[in-house]
Protein backbone atom coordinates (compact mmCIF):
# COMPACT_ATOMS: atom_id res chain seq x y z
CA UNK A 1 0.00 0.00 0.00
CA UNK A 2 3.18 2.66 0.72
CA UNK A 3 5.02 1.75 -2.39
CA UNK A 4 1.57 1.99 -4.31
CA UNK A 5 0.64 5.18 -2.53
CA UNK A 6 4.46 6.56 -3.13
CA UNK A 7 4.34 5.47 -6.86
CA UNK A 8 1.40 7.68 -7.27
CA UNK A 9 2.41 10.41 -5.59
CA UNK A 10 5.47 10.24 -7.80
CA UNK A 11 3.42 10.40 -10.86
CA UNK A 12 1.46 13.42 -9.48
CA UNK A 13 4.33 15.63 -8.98
CA UNK A 14 5.43 14.77 -12.40
CA UNK A 15 2.59 15.61 -13.87
CA UNK A 16 1.59 18.18 -12.28
CA UNK A 17 4.30 20.10 -10.88
CA UNK A 18 3.75 23.54 -9.36
CA UNK A 19 7.00 24.64 -10.54
CA UNK A 20 7.05 23.16 -14.64
CA UNK A 21 4.24 22.86 -17.32
CA UNK A 22 5.87 19.86 -18.91
CA UNK A 23 4.76 18.48 -22.23
CA UNK A 24 2.52 15.17 -22.27
CA UNK A 25 5.32 11.95 -22.46
CA UNK A 26 8.12 14.47 -22.22
CA UNK A 27 10.13 11.55 -20.16
CA UNK A 28 9.39 8.65 -22.75
CA UNK A 29 10.81 10.56 -25.74
CA UNK A 30 13.76 8.96 -27.30
CA UNK A 31 15.57 12.14 -28.31
CA UNK A 32 17.42 13.59 -25.69
CA UNK A 33 17.78 17.13 -27.59
CA UNK A 34 13.99 17.26 -27.73
CA UNK A 35 13.52 16.92 -23.94
CA UNK A 36 16.17 18.74 -23.32
CA UNK A 37 14.81 21.63 -25.04
CA UNK A 38 11.09 20.80 -23.80
CA UNK A 39 12.29 21.23 -20.49
CA UNK A 40 13.90 24.43 -21.08
CA UNK A 41 11.19 26.15 -22.49
CA UNK A 42 9.30 24.93 -19.73
CA UNK A 43 11.73 26.23 -17.13
CA UNK A 44 12.28 29.22 -18.83
CA UNK A 45 8.21 30.08 -19.34
CA UNK A 46 7.38 29.18 -15.47
CA UNK A 47 6.24 32.08 -12.95
CA UNK A 48 5.76 29.81 -10.28
CA UNK A 49 9.40 28.46 -10.29
CA UNK A 50 11.46 28.52 -6.91
CA UNK A 51 14.98 28.08 -8.60
CA UNK A 52 16.48 29.72 -11.52
CA UNK A 53 15.39 27.87 -14.80
CA UNK A 54 18.45 25.56 -15.18
CA UNK A 55 18.05 23.96 -11.80
CA UNK A 56 14.30 23.95 -12.05
CA UNK A 57 14.61 21.84 -15.34
CA UNK A 58 17.51 19.85 -14.33
CA UNK A 59 15.83 18.80 -11.07
CA UNK A 60 12.35 17.84 -12.69
CA UNK A 61 14.71 15.74 -14.88
CA UNK A 62 16.54 14.26 -11.51
CA UNK A 63 13.33 14.01 -10.22
CA UNK A 64 11.97 11.62 -12.83
CA UNK A 65 15.03 9.46 -13.19
CA UNK A 66 15.40 8.74 -9.14
CA UNK A 67 11.63 8.12 -8.90
CA UNK A 68 11.40 5.74 -12.00
CA UNK A 69 14.54 4.08 -11.07
CA UNK A 70 14.60 0.04 -11.69
CA UNK A 71 11.32 0.29 -14.07
CA UNK A 72 13.39 2.68 -16.59
CA UNK A 73 14.53 0.47 -19.47
CA UNK A 74 18.40 1.01 -20.25
CA UNK A 75 17.72 2.33 -23.16
CA UNK A 76 15.36 5.06 -21.70
CA UNK A 77 18.05 5.61 -18.82
CA UNK A 78 20.97 6.39 -21.11
CA UNK A 79 18.36 8.63 -23.08
CA UNK A 80 17.65 10.75 -20.37
CA UNK A 81 21.24 10.81 -18.75
CA UNK A 82 22.30 12.12 -22.21
CA UNK A 83 19.16 14.64 -22.10
CA UNK A 84 20.91 16.25 -18.97
CA UNK A 85 23.96 16.42 -20.55
CA UNK A 86 22.19 18.57 -23.63
CA UNK A 87 20.34 20.25 -21.25
CA UNK A 88 23.96 21.37 -19.79
CA UNK A 89 24.60 22.52 -23.28
CA UNK A 90 21.62 24.33 -23.51
CA UNK A 91 22.41 26.14 -20.78
CA UNK A 92 25.95 26.85 -21.36
CA UNK A 93 26.95 24.67 -18.22
CA UNK A 94 30.43 22.50 -17.89
CA UNK A 95 29.68 18.85 -16.37
CA UNK A 96 32.01 19.02 -13.05
CA UNK A 97 34.46 16.48 -12.49
CA UNK A 98 35.21 15.42 -8.88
Amino acid sequence: MLLETFQHWSQQVTETSNALDLEPGVFSWDDPRKIALSLKRSANNSQRRKAAPFASAMSMLDFYINRAGKRLSAHQCDVLEKAKSALRELYGRARIEL
